[in-house]
């Protein structure tokens, strides 16, 4: 039996961004795996709480994710990531944990430092991409105002 392949497009980053729960990357595009409320998987192309999963180790060292945001209505069960035997993705919802199409085998295959994607960061993003009308300070004022504190 031969060995899988490895794609470009199969590789994907894991990164911690609180105890527990990482956010998903894939290497090439650089996009975001996330989870609507509907409990469909998209890429985003910006780190948003949707793209929050937090992270199960189980005694056989499979893996499972499940959204941080949404779970069931009624029972409050957690909707995880996982692919059916085609390795097409599932319906959060339809996946329960104990079933193999949730559980995956995480291979290092090199160790990288990530800076964690900040939810400040994004908002600020966002609201410098909005045309808002008023003036904003620029670098040089934030600077002299701190050394002017500074010296005070």
């Amino acid at each position: 039996m031969d060995a899988p392949r490895t794609s470009q497009r199969s590789l994907f980053n894991l990164i911690p961004v609180g105890l527990r729960v990482v956010a998903i990357q894939a290497v090439k595009a650089g996009l975001y795996v996330a989870m609507n409320a509907e409990g469909f998987l998209y890429t985003s192309d910006v780190f948003t709480v949707e793209c929050k999963f937090k992270e199960s180790v189980f005694e056989n060292y499979y893996v499972i994710y499940s959204s941080t945001v949404y779970r069931q209505h009624e029972s409050g069960r957690a909707w995880f990531l996982g692919l059916n035997k085609e390795g097409i993705i599932m319906k959060g919802n339809r996946v329960k944990k104990t079933k193999p199409c949730s559980h995956f085998v995480p291979r290092p295959i090199e160790v990288c430092m990530y800076k964690e994607p900040s939810m400040h960061e994004i908002e600020e993003k966002q609201l410098s991409q909005k045309d808002s009308g008023t003036p904003s300070r620029n670098e040089e004022e934030i600077n002299q105002d701190s050394t002017e504190q500074e010296g005070s």
